[in-house]
């Protein structure tokens, strides 16, 4: 395809509703119908969670890529290029098959924007291009299905999977989920389906009450962390490593390949899955399989140290729980250490809590603002930070590539310098080094 149709295609995509959050599934339905229904022809782990997903679909791919598996993956949103979002067998879908995918769901949603559903959404149509891809290019014997947003009302929430995870529950998208923590469950509940096992990570008892109400409601078993299964957090010369009890069997002193107590019960979840996926449905997975793939499990932007001397760690913590997690990686990684921080997030998260959160852990703070069109302003992440902290130097920079040199410049090699925030600055930051460091190479 010449180069002219693929930046058209492109462009096109990007031209749709790239940010906008339209709740529902009836687009998705006629899509699905025009299209030829391609999420009924493969077989998905779909996961909902107010943080661990990615990492959960982390440790799923690379366990089952060690059983030889091949594996689809449909993540949101993206670290290091849009085309991670859609991936198989590790590798990310292609510009040109992209692109060909575009020119088949195009005429779909050319013929939806003259009639009562509307033009779809930029996440609709990336939904639809997976599933195609899936389904007609690819051929994966499972697929690894993250939820955008919620769950119940989410486009993803299509398919009808053989499994279920809900990685945990806390207050964030309140001003699209609902106000409080029963609220956002029965969301997130809403991907369980009449029969399908789901898996519950650690999370409060409100909304662990709700989800088990709704497992029963529709005969789904249920799984849940504590109770039919449990990990401990062994730590050994700075390895992340944990003993797994599930009622299917037990794996002792697993090593993992993502840092921090949170990805023990990430990782815990996702054993969960796959011992009942083994046990129901004869999915072949060793012992061996399991170890190998906990250490090899890799996700971009979480707790990723891409520098040393200074340590310069990436984390995606967008909201109070991610941070709260964040801060205890950092304290048992790094105790003792003077930690600077450059930071951005996005204007409807509750950046004044994650300010007083992080600020007794930090040196000096670094806020600017991101590229995405919500980022929050940077005289207000500024006021949060000053707030929390009134003697603690704080520096606002609008120019986030401004913000990340006069930090990189400024932190001694004895320091830790902590990027976090949004996953779209996260992302910013990451491109950005990853091509200063390939100038410095050539």
């Amino acid at each position: 395809m010449a180069s002219q149709s693929l930046d058209q295609a492109l462009s096109w995509l990007a031209g749709l509703e790239r940010f906008s959050v339209r709740p529902g599934l009836a687009r998705m339905e006629y899509m699905m119908e025009r299209l030829g229904h391609p999420e009924r022809r493969l077989k998905f782990i779909h996961i909902a969670g107010t943080n661990g997903k990615g990492s959960t679909a982390a440790f799923l791919h690379a366990i089952l890529r060690r059983a030889g598996q091949d594996v689809g993956m449909f993540v949101s949103p993206y670290v290091t290029s849009f085309h991670e979002r859609i991936q198989y067998n590790g590798s990310y879908i292609t510009t040109e098959e992209l692109v060909e995918l575009i020119e088949k769901v195009k005429p779909v949603v050319e013929e939806m924007k003259e009639s009562e559903f509307g033009t779809p959404t930029e996440f609709e149509v990336v939904t639809a291009l997976a599933l195609l891809y899936f389904a007609t290019v690819t051929y994966p014997d499972i697929v690894v299905w993250e939820t955008g947003l919620g769950g119940r009302l989410d486009s993803t929430n299509i398919v009808h999977p053989l499994a279920c995870i809900i990685t945990n529950v806390g207050l964030d998208h309140i001003n699209i989920l609902g106000e409080d923590l029963p609220a956002i469950a029965r969301e997130k509940a809403g991907i369980i389906k009449n029969g399908v096992p789901i898996i519950t990570g650690k999370m409060p008892g409100k909304a662990l009450e709700i989800i088990e109400e709704a497992a029963r409601s529709r005969r789904a078993s249920i799984y849940r962390a504590g109770e039919e299964y449990d990990a401990v957090r062994i730590r050994e010369n700075d390895r992340e490593m944990m003993d797994f009890a599930g009622m299917f069997g037990s794996v002792a002193g697993c090593e993992l390949g993502l840092v921090g107590a949170h990805q023990v019960d990430n990782a815990a979840a996702a054993l969960m899955t796959l011992q009942v996926l083994s046990n129901y449905f004869a999915l072949y997975i060793e012992e061996e399989h399991i170890r190998e793939g906990l250490r090899e499990a890799r996700w971009p932007g979480r707790f990723e140290k891409i520098s040393e001397a200074p340590d310069v760690i990436l984390d995606g913590a967008h909201n109070a729980e991610g941070v709260s997690a964040l801060i205890q990686t950092v304290q048992d990684y790094y105790p003792g250490r003077k930690v600077s921080l450059v930071f951005s997030a996005l204007a409807d998260k509750n950046y004044a809590e994650m300010a007083w959160q992080l600020a007794p852990i930090c040196n000096r703070v670094w806020v600017t603002k991101n590229d995405h069109p919500r980022a929050a302003r940077v005289e207000d992440l500024a006021a949060a930070f000053r707030t929390a902290a009134p003697d603690m130097p704080v520096q606002a920079e609008e120019n986030w590539q401004e913000a990340w040199r006069q930090a990189l410049h400024t932190v001694t090699p004895q320091e830790v310098l902590l990027v976090a925030g949004s996953l779209y600055f996260i992302s910013d930051i990451r491109n950005e080094w990853k091509e200063n460091r390939k100038a410095g190479d050539e």
